[in-house]
């Protein structure tokens, strides 16, 4: 009888322990560490793995070279700290792997440009720069990790500034972006001057600016009217309009840009084509009787800020009503070709230059914004 009651003790001793260990406290899992920024990944080139958070400004293309339109191929990004970061030299080189290059290469996602990113992989120099190599991983920062939605981009504006336009299409956006835009602090001539100095500075050179159809840097003070000298650019043609220069649509620094001034006189009012004779000093560009071709990486800039001048100026504020239409013009309020600059404005991404362009006119200058670098799918909301 005892040596059962033993028995009993004993099992009842071994059930006991097992429920101590069953129900002993489980440690939480460690949180992962969070994603360190790209300046602290710039100065800790030291191979070690770590997971990085940026902003998508470009491809690399070599040691100081990003490009922002024209991508090439799949193979690089370039990551910053802000959207509209222009130095290479606060920029993080990521190799993206073959696995992921169709989801994350900016030649077959171009929309990716501006997106805030988590990339994972070994902080090591890239293309003779500080980069991230041996890339494992890629998320859109607050998750996902797929490419960003088709069809639309996201802004920080949306819940603000453009909280009037969401979730519209057709005439209900246009109108709604225009009662958005409208009213603006309109300049002098002459204060069109100092404000391209500021709006089209050169980002690694700012004594410079930059001429919007030949690319050249040129010094901020050679403005004026000799040939080489820069001047004061009207994207949308004086004379499609008769707007002129007072204070309006013919001061409007949203689609003012410093050109030099003999590519500007061979520009003349012309409309936006393709084709055509090559223009002396400028690059890329091209010309016949009616109609002019900007450079390739410009012709977005210049298909959104002709975007801007059709939406902003309706004819209800004293200004004639600007319109886009898929003609050769002339000397008329109308501006062509709509189907060439829907092209360019799909071809050519918003760059990290127009962002900062934007940021700039709307903080200091006119208190507005062109609201198709920040929403560039809204062109074909409208005139599709």
């Amino acid at each position: 009888m005892n040596r059962h009651l033993g028995t009993g003790r004993a099992v009842a001793l071994a059930l006991s322990s097992a429920l101590i260990v069953v129900l002993a406290p489980v440690a939480p899992p460690a949180l992962a560490a969070a994603p360190i920024t790209v300046s602290q990944a710039i100065g800790q080139q030291n191979g070690s793995t770590q997971t990085v958070r940026g902003y998508v400004v470009g491809q690399p293309t070599a040691t100081n070279t990003v490009v922002k339109s024209g991508f090439t191929n799949d193979y690089a990004l370039a990551i910053a700290d802000s959207a509209t970061q222009a130095s290479t030299s606060q920029m993080l080189y990521v190799q993206i792997p073959t696995a992921f290059r169709s989801q994350w290469g900016l030649k077959t996602n171009p929309a990716l440009l501006g997106k805030q990113i988590d990339v994972t992989g070994s902080l090591a120099a890239y293309f003779s720069h500080p980069g991230m190599t041996g890339t494992t991983a890629f998320t859109l920062a607050g998750g996902g990790t797929t490419n960003p939605p088709p069809g639309g981009t996201t802004s920080p504006w949306d819940s603000t500034y453009y909280a009037p336009a969401i979730g519209k299409t057709g005439t209900p956006l246009r109108t709604s972006l225009h009662g958005i835009i409208d009213g603006h602090t309109k300049l002098s001539y002459d204060q069109v001057w100092t404000a391209l100095r500021d709006t089209d500075q050169d980002p690694n050179n700012t004594a410079n600016v930059i001429e919007i159809y030949s690319g050249r840097s040129i010094s901020k003070g050679l403005n004026g009217g000799d040939p080489d000298d820069w001047n004061r650019e009207h994207v949308w043609a004086q004379s499609h309009g008769g707007f002129g220069t007072t204070a309006g649509p013919g001061t409007d620094v949203h689609h003012l840009r410093p050109e030099d001034v003999s590519v500007n006189s061979t520009r003349g009012n012309k409309d936006f084509d393709l084709g055509g004779s090559a223009v002396s000093q400028c690059s890329d560009c091209w010309t016949d009787s009616d109609s002019f071709e900007p450079r390739d990486a410009v012709k977005g800039d210049v298909a959104r800020m002709l975007f801007y001048m059709a939406i902003r100026y309706e004819g209800d504020d004293g200004y004639v009503n600007l319109e886009l239409n898929n003609s050769i013009n002339g000397s008329t309020p109308w501006h062509g070709k709509t189907s060439v600059l829907l092209a360019w404005s799909a071809e050519d991404p918003v760059s990290t230059f127009e962002m900062r362009r934007n940021d700039r006119i709307h903080s200091t200058w006119q208190g507005n914004r062109n609201p198709f670098i920040d929403h560039p799918e809204w062109a074909t909301a409208i005139w599709n």
